[in-house]
């Protein structure tokens, strides 16, 4: 029997293609994507059982060489396939089980549980900056419903922001810079997307976002990391409100779409710094525009920053309190 092998890069760029609206491109290129897309990921259990998976495998195979043909693509045999995802199946076996029942555990022992999210509150189906956003919730209140614990279990909600806005692909940016400004931010930032190397957006921080994702995240902290990308400007903006196209000024994020795409940003200016910040190891060590910088944007959250980055390496973090101390 011939066996069907599929690489992680061909794994990553089929999914990258799914994501961009390109499924089809994507089961040209990669039968097996195809024929597994549709099948819910949620009963991973099934790849360890050979007739649960034979059962759910030979309608999508069906549906999916169908697909497959008429874009002038080589059909998938549902035999190696099967054979396929059953291995994948045995190396995940050991990993298999009730998360729920685990982590409840856990938690009833008093052990301290960290939750990561990995996608920015405005990729939110529900919440985000709909239709540029993802296909699940990325907010706070999804740890909750994906790890099947209660809502109360949960103590501390530590949002991840830069100390600027970026931003990959298209949607709505407000304080995007579209001249060296923005290019000075990508270049020593580093904002190019590690898997694509496509540049992101850049601009100014937005004030506004960040409220908006304290508020529907829950926050208790922040975490601001790269304020050393902003060493050498001799004035630093924040973004405070917008104005409409209607003539009115807002402070608060708006939940229609389209008028964001046509806010323009009212900007609050700060002093920037010079000093280098790599090798300050606690908060009073900072220079004072940048504490000064750190603590308005604070103020203007309404959340108290409780890391700051000053580097790339673990060691350039500044901790002024530790979320992950349990008693």
């Amino acid at each position: 029997m011939e066996s069907v092998s599929i690489t992680a890069g061909e794994l990553l760029d089929a999914l990258a293609a799914a994501s961009a609206g390109k499924g089809p491109e994507a089961a040209h290129t990669v039968p097996e994507i195809a024929a597994l897309s549709g099948i819910s990921v949620r009963r991973v259990r099934d790849a360890l059982k050979a007739s649960a998976l034979r059962d759910k495998l030979e309608n999508r195979v069906r549906e999916a060489n169908a697909q497959i043909e008429a874009l002038g693509g080589e059909k998938c045999e549902l035999q190696p396939l099967i054979e396929w995802a059953l291995k994948l199946g045995e190396r995940m076996r050991p990993y298999v089980g009730d998360a729920s029942e685990v982590l409840s555990h856990e938690v009833a022992k008093g052990r301290a549980v960290l939750f990561e999210g990995a996608q920015g509150t405005l990729l939110d189906i529900d919440h985000g900056t709909y239709p540029y956003v993802t296909s699940s919730n990325t907010v706070a209140g999804n740890a909750a419903v994906g790890a099947g614990i209660g809502p109360t279990a949960i103590d501390s909600v530590i949002g991840i922001t830069k100390a600027y806005t970026t931003r990959v692909g298209n949607g709505p940016l407000p304080t995007e810079l579209k001249d060296a400004v923005g290019d000075r931010l990508r270049s020593v930032g580093a904002e190019f997307g590690a898997t694509t190397g496509r540049p992101r957006r850049c601009g100014w921080l937005d004030a506004l976002v960040l409220r908006y994702a304290a508020r529907v995240n829950g926050l208790s902290g922040l975490a601001m990391t790269k304020i050393d990308v902003l060493t050498g400007f001799e004035k630093i903006l924040v973004a405070i409100a917008y104005k409409l196209p209607n003539g009115k000024t807002v402070s608060e994020f708006p939940s229609d779409p389209e008028l964001l795409e046509r806010a323009q940003p009212v900007y609050e200016e700060l002093p920037g710094w010079k000093e280098p910040l790599g090798d300050q190891r606690e908060y009073g060590e900072l220079p004072e525009n940048t504490r000064r910088y750190i603590e308005r944007v604070e103020q203007l959250v309404g959340v108290e920053t409780i890391a700051v980055s000053v580097g790339a390496e673990r060691a350039e973090t500044i901790v002024r309190k530790n979320p992950f101390r349990h008693p």
